[in-house]
């Protein structure tokens, strides 16, 4: 287990005890006794305007902190609908923030609504700082956008600063993009100087040995010394919560017992390795399952139902409700390179082909190239993506796993250890000030 460094928190806070709930316990049937249990809110941020992998890692997140036996309660504040079904189902509440869509060159626009980006900003801008004034949070971890799209978090994150007590938690993708990119957009959002300002912890989502970020990206040294690497979330740990058994999903899909996966993500921009896959000429010894995404556009849905009809191995699920367990089941993996979706392939060991996205950004990219250079995963150019090269990688013998390097995939176990530290950090410091 790795050591726990105190974060450099902000000093001076006022006093403010943890909220108190009130619990019944049934003392029989003559009296019951009423008891006081302390318990901290937190508040879970993501902007989601690509795909559905950052609310995926923020509804994982919740579920550990549930699962962990901390005193928690816990808002999402989202932008995307797709998913929180999962969220109601595990009893987490949610607010909704006006859909954005990420373009291709990295700009943004309304996904749903024909409003000015301005406007839509404010509004989301607004609603975030609502639902911190209402909840009154002990906690609010960011993922990965230190100030939110377009500064989206910058009333909230200045109304907290306000009130030392409550923490802000930055969390980070093992890869952000290029460093020249990186410092480009950091600099132009001036992110070091909000993390500095503002934030209490980065927490890392993953392993040095494949990217270390603290170097790659040239952070000063306060910002570096805010830092830690959590590890990879294991995606084991996802199959928990599953709200009906493997074996029942697969019968009542009609899904092989052997099958070869295609994910595309969300599948806004999946369509060509959609339809190199589907042209694959499956057999029954190993057909192809491939799941298109909430998000994949009607008109590719459509070409890939004629595809369908005329490849009688090949299934298409448009929607799953988590994609964890087909690809816990898969046999082999044809895949884009989202972190959620990587994270699996290392959870479950699976012999892989990542074609990864390499715009707007190469985060994508540069994961799978070092997982190749690593010997974990094979690695596709986009530009390459052809229904003979993915029948050729089929071909091929799979990717040993064996005598690999071992990456830490123990961010669910590291974070509620993180989380409490933290919390007790502050508790220290509240009782210093007093």
């Amino acid at each position: 287990m790795q050591s726990i460094q105190s974060p450099p928190l902000r000093q001076h806070f006022p006093w403010r005890s943890p909220k108190k709930l009130a619990l019944k316990k049934s003392g029989g049937l003559r009296h019951r006794v009423t008891v006081c249990r302390c318990y901290y809110r937190i508040v879970l941020y993501s902007h989601d305007t690509m795909g559905l992998g950052h609310k995926r890692r923020n509804l994982l997140i919740a579920q550990t902190l549930l699962r962990s036996g901390l005193p928690v309660e816990i808002l999402v504040i989202t932008g995307i609908e797709e998913g929180n079904g999962a969220l109601t189902a595990a009893g987490i509440d949610y607010v909704g923030l006006p859909s954005l869509r990420k373009n291709s060159d990295g700009s943004y626009s309304g996904r749903d609504l024909n409003l000015p980006l301005e406007k839509l900003i404010a509004w989301r801008s607004q609603l975030i700082l609502q639902a911190i004034q209402q909840f009154q949070p002990d906690v609010l971890i960011v993922d990965n956008v230190p100030r939110g799209v377009e500064r989206e978090l910058d009333p909230s994150l200045e109304y907290m600063r306000q009130r030392p007590a409550m923490l802000c938690v930055l969390g980070l993708r093992d890869i952000l993009d290029q460093p020249g990119a990186v410092k480009r957009d950091w600099d132009r959002a001036d992110n070091e100087r909000a993390i500095r300002r503002y934030y209490d912890a980065v927490w890392v989502y993953g392993d040095p040995q494949v990217y270390d970020l603290r170097q790659e990206y040239g952070f000063a040294p306060d910002i570096k010394a805010k830092m830690q690497p959590l590890g990879y979330f294991h995606q084991g740990d996802r199959l928990r919560y599953l709200a009906q058994p493997w074996a029942e999903t697969q019968k009542n899909w009609n899904l092989p017992p052997r099958f070869v996966l295609g994910a595309v993500g969300g599948g806004q921009d999946g369509e060509t390795l959609a339809i190199a896959f589907a042209q694959i000429p499956f057999t029954a010894d190993l057909p192809g399952v491939l799941l298109t995404g909430p998000f994949m556009p009607e008109s590719v849905r459509q070409e890939l139902k004629v595809n369908a009809q005329q490849n009688p191995h090949l299934s298409i699920l448009t929607h799953c409700p988590e994609p964890t367990m087909l690809m816990a089941a898969a046999e082999r993996v044809i895949t884009m390179g989202g972190y959620n979706t990587t994270c699996e392939i290392l959870s479950f060991q699976k012999p892989a082909l990542i074609i990864p996205r390499i715009k707007p950004r190469q985060e994508q990219w540069l994961r799978a190239t070092r997982l190749q250079q690593l010997g974990l995963v094979d690695v596709l150019h986009p530009n390459q993506v052809n229904a003979q090269n993915l029948a050729a990688w089929l071909h091929c013998a799979p990717t040993n796993q064996h005598d690999k390097p071992v990456l830490n995939l123990r961010a669910t176990q590291q974070l509620p250890l993180m989380l409490d530290h933290l919390l007790k950090t502050r508790a220290r410091f509240i009782s210093q000030a007093c």
